[in-house]
C-alpha cells in the first residue's frame, strides 16, 4: 500500500478530465420522474370530473362540517333542514343565492349537482314529493343575483319553513 487515497470524481471534473460532474439520470430516477408527471396528471383529471361529495369536501365543509352539521355560532346546519329550503317560496332560490353558492368557483353544472346532491344526502326525509333537480340553467341564472341581507332572508324563511311544519298535512 502506497497510503496515497483515490483521487475523487470531482477532483477528475475540477481538472477537466470528466465531462459531467453528475452520472446519468438512473432508470429509477427515470421512472420516479414519470410517475409523479403521472400522479400530477391524474389529480388535474380527477378534478375536473369531481364528483358532489368531493366538491362538497373542498368547498362547504369547512364551515358546514364533514358530516353537514354546521359550527356553532357559525354556519348553519344541513342535517334534516335543507330540504325544508324546498317547502317555502323562495327557499329554493336561497340556497343557490347564498354566498357560499353563488361565489363559489365551481361551475353552474358542478354547483347543480352539488346541491341535488346535499339535498338527499342531508335531508332526504324532508324532500318534497315534487322536487325537480336544480339545473345548469337555473344556478347560473339564480347565482347572479346575490342577496342584500343573507341573515334576514335566512330568518323569514325558516319562519316560514316553522309555519309550514305547524300546519297539518305540512309539506
Amino acid at each position: 500500500m502506497s497510503g496515497r487515497r483515490p483521487l475523487s470524481r470531482w477532483w477528475h471534473v475540477a481538472r477537466g478530465r470528466l465531462a459531467n460532474p453528475l452520472p446519468a439520470a438512473s432508470h429509477v430516477q427515470r421512472a420516479a420522474r414519470s410517475l409523479l408527471l403521472i400522479g400530477a396528471a391524474t389529480l388535474l383529471a380527477s378534478a375536473a370530473r369531481a364528483d358532489p361529495r368531493t366538491d362538497y369536501m373542498l368547498n362547504c365543509r369547512g364551515c358546514h362540517g364533514p358530516d353537514g352539521r354546521g359550527i356553532a355560532e357559525g354556519a348553519p346546519s344541513f342535517r334534516d333542514f335543507v330540504a325544508k329550503f324546498l317547502w317555502v317560496p323562495g327557499g329554493r332560490e336561497y340556497l343557490v343565492r347564498v354566498p357560499g353558492t353563488a361565489q363559489s368557483e365551481l361551475t353552474d353544472a358542478r354547483t347543480a349537482a352539488l346541491l341535488n346532491w346535499m339535498v338527499y344526502e342531508f335531508s332526504s326525509n324532508q324532500v318534497p314529493a315534487d322536487f325537480a333537480p336544480y339545473t345548469e340553467g337555473e344556478v347560473a341564472r339564480l347565482r347572479r343575483m346575490p342577496l342584500p341581507d343573507v341573515v334576514s332572508a335566512r330568518r323569514a324563511l325558516a319562519e316560514a319553513i316553522a309555519a309550514r311544519a305547524a300546519a297539518p298535512a305540512a309539506r
